[in-house]
């Protein structure tokens, strides 16, 4: 055997502090509580704006423009996704929509609808 074979034979393998964690928490995972594992499944933000997206793209057919909104919920996000609807020239007279997407703590589509539709060119009146 080489010196260094030998040297990696005798090397002792030991847990690393995570496994060891991960195991203690195992055998207490029952004592967790449902909003402990609800909070360790939920997606990120930029993850379910992601999710919101493609999926939504995946049921209308139509490449979401942008994500003007995302919100955590008590059972997952909402997320507000902007959508080219009817493409026209000039490209300030294109219809959009506007959909409010929910989906729950993984990232799944639970509902969509759509919450508004108006022009490119046009802007939100404020007060």
């Amino acid at each position: 055997m080489a010196a260094g074979e030998e040297h990696e034979a005798q090397r002792v393998r030991r847990p690393s502090s995570k496994q060891s964690a991960r195991k203690a928490d195992a055998g207490r995972a029952g004592s967790r509580t449902s909003a402990t594992k609800r909070a360790a499944r939920r997606v990120s933000a930029p993850r379910a704006t992601r999710y919101a997206a493609e999926q939504l793209q995946e049921l209308l057919g139509r490449a979401p423009e942008s994500v003007s909104a995302v919100k955590p919920t008590e059972d997952g996000w909402q997320a507000d996704v902007e959508v080219l609807e009817l493409e026209r020239i000039p490209g300030t007279t294109s219809v959009m929509a506007s959909y409010r997407v929910t989906l729950d703590e993984e990232g799944e589509l639970l509902a969509y609808e759509r919450t508004r539709r108006y022009t490119r060119g046009q802007t939100d009146r404020r007060s």
